[in-house]
């Protein structure tokens, strides 16, 4: 069994050496990896190109959040990096900012909706008018009218984006949990295959796998979960 292009990984290791380790290990079973803010001040732009030389997909998950201005200077260095995804967190000032600063390039831009690990008692905790779905809902018609080529969303959001954005649009879902493992801290999870039905177009599936005494058949479990789908 080969890798599968819609399965990511995140690279949410303490060190840049333990990422390279891990990416050995999972050889040729994964095409895909995510580098989020872990690795950021460690290397994880230099990991980045070195997965890039190797032939793989890159997502950097620096969920970039500040004003249009420092935004859109920071994702127009990042356009020239080469990677493949990069997120945004889903507010028009935002994610205007970084489809303009992508130009031309091959990187798409994804807004974050809710977090995977918000409740609606959490967004209501932190002053938010509306329940995860609802927020989810308005965050994805504000992303389309952005121009963001997707959005993350979770797997029990994933039809709604589908159905909103129609089948080009990119819907990458964390709290990715196959029947075999544990949710972790996902609050709304759900397995590869129900996610896939969903809508999902890529899945991000980290702990089951990098926490695997073999991820790499680990891994392979996970991509015959989503085959046939």
């Amino acid at each position: 069994m080969t890798a599968d292009s819609r399965l990511i990984v995140p690279l949410d290791l303490p060190t840049v050496d333990e990422a390279r380790d891990m990416v050995e290990r999972l050889g040729d079973a994964v095409s895909f990896y995510k580098i989020g803010l872990e690795l950021l001040a460690t290397g994880g732009m230099g990991l980045a190109a070195e997965l890039k030389a190797q032939g793989k997909s890159v997502f950097l998950d620096w969920k970039l959040h500040d004003i249009g201005a420092t935004v859109e200077r920071s994702a127009r260095v990042l356009a020239q990096a080469g990677c493949d995804l990069l997120t945004v967190h889903a507010e028009p000032q935002v994610m205007r900012a970084a489809v303009l600063a992508r130009g031309g390039s091959d990187l798409k831009i994804l807004a974050v909706t809710v977090l995977t690990s918000l409740t609606d008692a959490d967004l209501n905790e932190m002053g938010y008018a509306f329940g995860a779905r609802d927020l989810v809902e308005r965050r994805i018609r504000q992303a389309l009218d952005c121009g963001v080529d997707g959005v993350v969303s979770s797997p029990h959001e994933a039809a709604l984006a589908r159905e909103i954005a129609g089948p080009d649009f990119l819907v990458v879902t964390p709290g990715v949990r196959p029947f075999w493992s544990a949710k972790n801290d996902q609050a709304r999870a759900a397995t590869p295959e129900a996610a896939l039905r969903a809508g999902a177009s890529h899945l991000v599936c980290g702990r089951p796998i990098t926490a695997a005494n073999d991820p790499r058949e680990a891994a392979l479990k996970v991509i015959a979960e989503m085959a046939g789908v």
